[in-house]
């Protein structure tokens, strides 16, 4: 899965956040906080970021997002991370390994020392819930089924006894149609795949999402089992014999009961498995984390508390930076950014290409310029006009007044599934027809306009309003357009984030992150009715395409399918990437070991070797 960035380079979904006047439990203020060492001593650390938290489960369609992940990481141990080579480390949380290759088997085994901080056992009822939510496998509505809450994007409680719907979708585990093999005790689980998968060492337990939020607590209050053994045999149970009163209540705790967007007092939403717990959380202003005293894992963290600050206004990040308020930030990357922290005495500034490419995603399913049904159902005439869409984007402008001034190497992103530079990308580059659509092409659409028989069509453009960069581009993009006889009405709005998928638009500028290097990482942004897929499209070619380059395990095998997708995603109007985002890494000398990865969560990927001084 990918989360949708709406972090660092991504205007927040909600309103605008002010830092607070006052200084948060553990600010350093002025630089202050001592030492470090082995077990963080009463070190601090202020870390500055855009959005703030909401939710504890990140693999719903509403806890899907960078702002989460980055707390619940700290919070949560794993079965594998990235190192910031984009090497996979093994986790605390146990081993996983391949058993079997046809039938692909693969087996987690859960640590002694695994235990979640109510001093229950992290074991096979978590990983089962989490394939089970996130396999589709055990829905009995479909999206468009479903109601959601119409600002927070949230799904709202399902009362029908016979609905359940867990809120996510995810590929690996939704190839993993059989209940697994769970030993006695709980601590070993053998799933087996129905088919082969590429990327099975990241489908479950990877990352930030590690093994997601605890059974026994989602039993606990969806069946009011007080028990935690017994809690966890009733979702064991549940799951196994698809008893579907059972799961519909599941589901609804799992979808939403972990929400929440100040300190709770129901301290069962915050129980994890990491080294870090939450101890304050002030809504749209900070959260803190502090060391956990009774973490029973091998992980030994260099701070003791680490505070969130929040600011969507990357000036006044920087500001904060000088100030001594906040240690280490990566905000919005702009030049005005860039300079403000290279003059401020003390601090750092790394710039590198970051996680996250930023791109343009039509709608399909809205009776818009881009949907065949305002056409009578004329799937041709409804593609001409998305292809002269494309065609006027101004690619290669937007990078060279934009995103050069920050990175003089910068280049047009030409594919959908590689950053440029690595292995591959020119070759798939070479055959993905994005030659067809450089950019800024006024002649070329107006011909293809005139093609379909199409004139002066609506194209309403979602953004995020209070995100210069973003507007920057809108503007750009809305001048270009223009000039080809489209009318562009520039929709920015701080709340996009929960508008994507909505129909309320014809076209959407975001950037995705991604969180695997795994070929079907993307998959959910392109396959029919997938969790990412916000613009409706649909191609059963293109499925199957998808379902072909996911049992190809050699690389050297997968580079001539992702060129076809591609060739196909983009002939289709899908949408067009546009520019690798740079990324700013700044932080004052008093922090030490501070590095950063090209996927999810960043520079949070080792947090537990920062220290301050």
């Amino acid at each position: 899965m990918k989360k949708r960035y709406l972090g660092l380079a991504a205007s927040v979904a909600a309103g605008a956040l002010v830092l607070s006047a006052c200084t948060p439990p553990g600010s350093s203020g002025d630089g202050g906080g001592e030492g470090g060492g082995g077990e963080g001593g009463d070190s601090l650390l202020n870390v500055g970021w855009n959005e703030p938290f909401r939710s504890m489960n990140t693999m719903t369609a509403n806890g899907n997002a960078v702002a989460n992940s980055i707390v619940t990481y700290m919070m949560n141990d794993n079965f594998g991370y990235y190192d910031d080579n984009l090497e996979v480390q093994e986790g605390d949380l146990g081993t996983v390994e391949q058993v079997s290759e046809d039938p692909l088997q693969v087996k987690y085994t859960f640590a002694d020392s695994a235990t979640w901080s109510d001093g229950t056992p992290v074991d096979a009822a978590d990983i089962v819930l989490q394939w089970a939510a996130q396999s589709s496998n055990f829905n009995t509505a479909e999206e468009e089924e479903v109601s959601r809450d119409e600002e927070s994007g949230a799904i709202e409680e399902i009362e029908d006894e016979e609905t359940v719907f867990f809120d996510s979708a995810s590929i690996g585990p939704s190839l993993i149609k059989d209940f697994p093999e769970v030993s006695e005790d709980g601590k070993e689980v053998t799933f087996e795949y129905s088919q082969a998968f590429a990327d099975w060492r990241y489908s479950l337990g990877f990352g930030a999402d590690g093994v997601g939020v605890p059974a026994h607590i989602v039993a606990k209050k969806a069946l009011g089992e007080e028990d935690p053994e017994a809690a966890k045999q009733a979702v064991l149970d549940a799951i196994e014999n698809e008893d579907t009163a059972a799961l519909s209540t599941i589901a609804n705790e799992w979808n939403t009961a972990f929400d929440f967007t100040s300190m709770t007092d129901d301290e069962d939403l915050i129980v994890h498995n990491g080294p870090y717990k939450m101890v304050d959380f002030a809504e749209g202003q900070y959260l803190t984390l502090e060391a956990d005293e009774n973490y029973s894992g091998p992980k030994e963290v260099g701070v003791n508390q680490v505070t969130i600050r929040y600011n969507e206004d990357p000036m006044a990040s920087v500001q904060a930076v000088e100030n001594g308020e906040i240690d280490i930030i990566q905000p919005q990357a702009t030049a005005d950014v860039k300079s403000a922290a290279e003059a401020i005495d003390g601090v750092t500034v790394e710039s590198e290409d970051g996680a996250t490419y930023e791109h343009v995603d039509l709608t399909y399913d809205n009776n818009g310029p881009f949907d065949p049904e305002s056409y009578d159902g004329d799937e041709e005439t409804a593609k001409l006009v998305r292809q002269a869409f494309l065609k006027t984007l101004p690619r290669e402008q937007i990078v060279e007044t934009i995103i050069k001034p920050l990175n003089e190497e910068a280049t047009v992103r030409d594919s959908l599934y590689m950053v440029p530079g690595a292995p591959g990308y020119d070759e798939v580059v070479a055959g993905n027809s994005s030659d067809e659509f450089a950019g800024g092409d006024i002649e070329g659409a107006q011909e293809l306009l005139e093609e379909a028989g199409v004139e002066a069509p609506t194209v309403r453009l979602l953004y995020g309003a209070s995100n210069e960069r973003r507007a920057q581009q809108a503007t750009l993009i809305k001048e270009s357009a223009e000039q080809a006889g489209f009318e562009i009405v520039e929709d920015g709005d701080d709340n996009w984030g929960t508008r994507l998928g909505d129909g309320t638009y014809d076209a959407s500028l975001f950037g995705w992150q991604s969180t695997t290097t795994g070929i079907s990482n993307s998959d959910a942004n392109w396959r029919t009715g997938q969790q990412n897929n916000y613009g409706g499209y649909s191609n059963e070619e293109l499925d199957d395409m998808l379902d072909e380059l996911m049992v190809t395990t050699e690389e050297s095998e997968q580079t001539p399918l992702v060129t076809e997708i591609e060739k196909t995603l983009i002939e289709d109007g899908f949408g067009m990437p546009i520019f690798q985002h740079p990324e700013l890494t700044i932080y004052r000398d008093r922090v030490q070991n501070v590095s950063t990865t090209t996927v999810s969560p960043t520079m949070f990927w080792n947090y537990w070797e920062w220290q301050v001084s």
